[in-house]
C-alpha cells in the first residue's frame, strides 16, 4: 500500500489586486520559489488560519472592582480628575 498526497493541478484565472500581486511577487523573488508555489502556500496558510479563527472562544473581559473614588473626586470631568490625582504637570 502506497501512502502519498496526490495533488491535481487545477487551472484557473485569478485576478489579484495590484498590492497583493506585488507582495506575492516580492516573496517569490525573495525566497526563490515560483509565483504559483508562493500563491498556493499563502492560500493554504490563510485558509488554515480562518478555520482556527472560527473555533476561537469569544474574548471576554472580567471586571475588577478597585473600590470607589476618594471623596471629592468625580468621573464626570476626566481632565479635572487627572489634574487632581496626577497634578497640573502630568504631561
Amino acid at each position: 500500500m502506497m501512502l502519498f498526497n496526490e495533488h491535481h493541478d487545477v487551472r484557473t484565472t485569478l485576478t489579484l489586486d495590484e498590492d497583493v500581486a506585488n507582495r506575492v511577487q516580492a516573496e517569490a523573488r525573495r525566497s526563490g520559489r515560483p509565483f504559483k508555489v508562493v500563491v498556493n502556500e499563502l492560500l493554504r496558510a490563510g485558509l488554515s488560519q480562518s478555520r482556527r479563527g472560527q473555533r476561537a472562544e469569544p474574548f471576554q473581559v472580567e471586571a475588577v472592582n478597585f473600590g470607589g473614588l476618594r471623596p471629592g473626586l468625580s468621573l464626570d470631568n476626566i481632565a479635572a480628575l487627572l489634574e487632581e490625582v496626577e497634578g497640573p504637570q502630568r504631561r
